[in-house]
């Protein structure tokens, strides 16, 4: 199969946007949601990208390096916003997100 050879995409991929998905919900639940907003549209925008990335290598898209560049961008993005916070969730999810735009960066 394609997409064997971007295993460790795949897992860092699943992993982000598991995180991403995480913190979102976490933020949600936060007392002051207002300072967490930019924090919450980050969460949504790379759980999106790391998902349409997951979906893009199952069918072996000829546009995998291109993807992974922006994938890198919005990761780094979320990762500098949710490290801004002290929060449990965001942390965890910073470092998720700073892993998966490294691997992301080895495929661009």
């Amino acid at each position: 199969m394609p997409h064997e050879q971007h295993q460790e995409l795949l897992e860092a991929l699943h992993e982000c946007m598991e995180a991403c998905n995480h913190c979102y919900d976490a933020c949600l639940k936060e007392e002051d949601v207002k300072m967490m907003v930019d924090c919450i549209r980050l969460d949504r925008e790379c759980a999106d990208i790391c998902a349409y990335l997951e979906q893009a290598i199952a069918r072996n898209s000829q546009f995998i390096p291109q993807l992974a560049a922006v994938c890198a961008e919005i990761c780094e993005a979320c990762g500098n916003e949710c490290k801004k916070h002290d929060h449990e969730h965001c942390q965890r999810c910073a470092e998720a997100c700073f892993h998966c735009a490294e691997v992301c960066r080895k495929i661009a």
